[in-house]
């Protein structure tokens, strides 16, 4: 790791809250309620571009967007007993309307299986209308007690979103969860995030889940990140609110269900993962501003008019190629200042353009990835840009997938185990048996978080017995220290 990253990482928790600061993406601390924050204006770009890239994603594949209301009855609340059980203690109440108390309690929205399979009991009612799938892109509210974190641990997560599905049998659903691990990973994958997908343990699951998959990345710090997960529902949702179908053989059933969720998660590792000491380092595909050009000053008055002509020429190039830049002729701040501030904004590519390159027709490229510069002549920036931001994004992808490979170890023995831990943090991987006392066994020695165990039974755990109770290993177990 080169030495800047390794600084950078090890101090990940003060650089975090700096860059968001540094760069104006998200303004934390300082609103009066604790675990909300306020997206600055460059901050909201990035979001709405990730926001954009989930929404495309899912409407390719048939999603349809709705929006529900934001408060909840405590009455649908509760009519799935176990999902009830799982946020009762993270529930932000509304009691009183104005000075009136209510009659009924409202819940603002912490999920909305409850909200929208009670609508779905009256949208759907036959085989023919299925499978259908529903998403929003909304805030939500859970009171979290541990400590909160911006972009990480809020208590309104403000991008929160949901898809949900409804199918006509078990093995529908299953393949749409299949489906929602791929959408994910193609999202993920467009944003050089890298992961890994885990079934979590049975005593870990969503609440109300027949099973949960999870997608987990490593961060500076070697933190995991939950960043996404998928829910298959069964009928535990639609048989308490009655979504009954008609079959093709004109029998009823209740039908089935999946669920699936991102949220700010997203944008806080895009930012996390990519960024080095000088600031954020963003992909060209949420880049708010993917070109900057920052002009070097002219020493007469001749020179400042031919330069002026060529930042002109340089600006309809760029406007032909439908980059995102900004021209940055702010004259009362130096070109070191401004480069320093793009640079924390991690903006992709920067052109610096003086007398020098005005006279002999060239520009200097700098990308923000590596740092490295390279001087073209004016006439190959149209075949040039758009190959070095498809290399930017190329090279930040492999970096993240190089660190988190390296960050995820396999191990045989508790002592192992814990030793990776507590000296290198990332994830380790171990054989398990399978039984839910040997996991929690797992992660009381090692003192750490259970993240699941891959979809399929890994080759390496064959032969191999569960470093608990000695038995055979029918699958692999991850643990990692956790946000």
């Amino acid at each position: 790791m080169p030495a800047e990253r390794k600084r950078w990482s090890q101090e990940f928790s003060r650089w975090f809250d700096w860059v968001l600061e540094e760069a104006e993406i998200y303004d934390y601390g300082r609103y009066p309620v604790k675990g909300m924050g306020i997206w600055m204006p460059y901050g909201y770009q990035i979001r709405r571009r990730v926001v954009e890239l989930i929404r495309d994603v899912l409407d390719e594949k048939g999603h349809e967007e709705v929006l529900f209301p934001l408060l909840i009855p405590e009455t649908l609340l509760r009519k799935e007993s176990e999902h009830i059980r799982g946020f009762e203690g993270e529930v932000y109440w509304v009691t009183h309307g104005g000075t009136e108390p209510l009659d009924i309690k409202l819940a603002l929205r912490p999920t909305s299986e409850t909200s929208i399979t009670y609508m779905e009991s009256f949208w759907i009612k036959s085989y023919k209308q299925l499978p259908r799938k529903f998403y929003q892109i909304v805030s939500i509210f859970r009171y979290e007690t541990k400590a909160t974190r911006p972009l990480i641990r809020l208590r309104e997560v403000t991008t929160f979103k949901e898809a949900h599905t409804v199918h006509v049998d078990f093995e529908d659903a299953d393949r749409q969860v299949a489906e929602a691990i791929e959408l994910y990973k193609r999202i993920f994958d467009e944003l050089g995030i890298p992961y890994v997908i885990s079934r979590r343990p049975e005593w870990d699951k969503f609440a109300g889940a027949i099973y949960t998959v999870a997608f987990d990345t490593v961060m500076p710090d070697g933190r995991t990140l939950q960043i996404g997960t998928a829910h298959h529902l069964g009928q535990n949702f639609t048989i308490p609110f009655e979504v009954r179908i008609q079959l093709p053989d004109e029998s009823l059933d209740y039908a089935w269900q999946t669920s699936y969720g991102l949220s700010d998660r997203v944008v806080a590792t895009v930012i996390a993962i990519h960024g080095d000491d000088r600031g954020a380092v963003l992909p060209p595909i949420v880049a708010p501003i993917q070109v900057v050009v920052v002009p070097i000053p002219a020493r007469d008055e001749e020179q400042r008019k031919r330069l002026q002509d060529y930042i002109g020429e340089v600006e309809e190039k760029l406007r032909r190629l439908g980059v995102r830049y900004r021209i940055d002729d702010r004259e009362d701040v130096r070109p070191g200042r401004k480069f320093y501030e793009w640079e924390a904004r991690g903006v992709p590519v920067r052109i610096e353009v003086g007398p020098r390159e005005a006279e002999t027709r060239t520009l200097v490229l700098a990308r923000r990835d590596t740092l490295e510069k390279t001087t073209i002549s004016i006439d190959e920036l149209e075949k040039k840009l758009p190959e070095l931001l498809e290399d930017i994004a190329r090279s930040l992808r492999e970096r993240a997938w190089n660190w988190l490979q390296s960050k995820v170890k396999r191990v045989e023995t508790v002592e192992e185990a814990r030793c990776v831990i507590e000296e290198e943090r990332g994830i380790v991987e171990l054989p398990w048996c399978g039984r839910e006392e040997c996991g929690l066994r797992l992660e009381e020695s090692i003192d750490a978080g259970v993240l699941g165990s891959p979809l399929e039974r890994p080759e390496w755990v064959r032969g191999k017995q569960c470093p608990v109770c000695g038995q055979p290993a029918v699958t692999s177990i991850r643990l990692a220290k956790k946000y």
